[in-house]
């Protein structure tokens, strides 16, 4: 071991109590706090090679160890627990060719809005820009631009015969389907 690996391991270990006080505080399980005190050691171990000597060993590994809670929690948000199955056996999904064709639907109803509404509501409600930048990018007032949106909207609405939120999603026969698997 070269005289810098040394010190990289003097100095990682002398963080190890900081570390694991900062990961219980976090996680609050001690058991927990210290696989993810471990994983972060190993990682940066593996990644030593990247940390500058002479830089703030501290604030690298509580970096390290505050990505990889986070990765960690990612990654647990995504999972469910189903020994048994019951929730696996109760699942339904939404057949997709439903979704294919409301989509078709709205495209077909989008064509029809005279193109400065078109415009409008493609910028502000899929495009993600703000009215005001709406304006800016159109050449009109901003008041102009409210008025497009709020026409294209209710044309959208009639065309596509949408009255309120009972209108979106699941159809009568396929919601009790799909619901089931969101039953308490």
């Amino acid at each position: 071991m070269d005289q810098e690996q040394t010190t990289f391991k003097r100095e990682l270990l002398a963080v190890l109590p900081s570390l694991r006080a900062f990961a219980i505080s976090l996680i609050g399980r001690h058991d927990q706090a210290d696989d993810l005190v471990q994983d972060t050691i190993m990682k940066a171990w593996a990644k030593q090679e990247q940390f500058e000597m002479g830089t703030n060993m501290k604030a690298w590994l509580f970096t390290i160890l505050r990505n990889e809670l986070y990765s960690k929690m990612r990654k647990r948000g995504r999972e469910v627990q189903d020994s048994d199955g019951l929730f696996t056996e109760n699942m339904a999904q939404h057949p997709s060719q439903y979704g294919s064709l409301d989509m078709q639907d709205f495209k077909k109803a989008l064509e029809k809005l005279p193109d400065e509404q078109r415009e409008a509501i493609i910028l502000v409600g899929a495009s993600g820009f703000s009215y005001e930048e709406a304006a800016e990018i159109c050449g009109c007032a901003l008041g102009t631009i409210k008025s497009r949106v709020n026409r294209a909207r209710q044309r959208l609405q009639e065309l596509l015969q949408v009255s309120g939120e009972s209108d979106y999603g699941p159809d009568a026969v396929s919601a009790p389907i799909t619901s089931r698997a969101f039953a308490s």
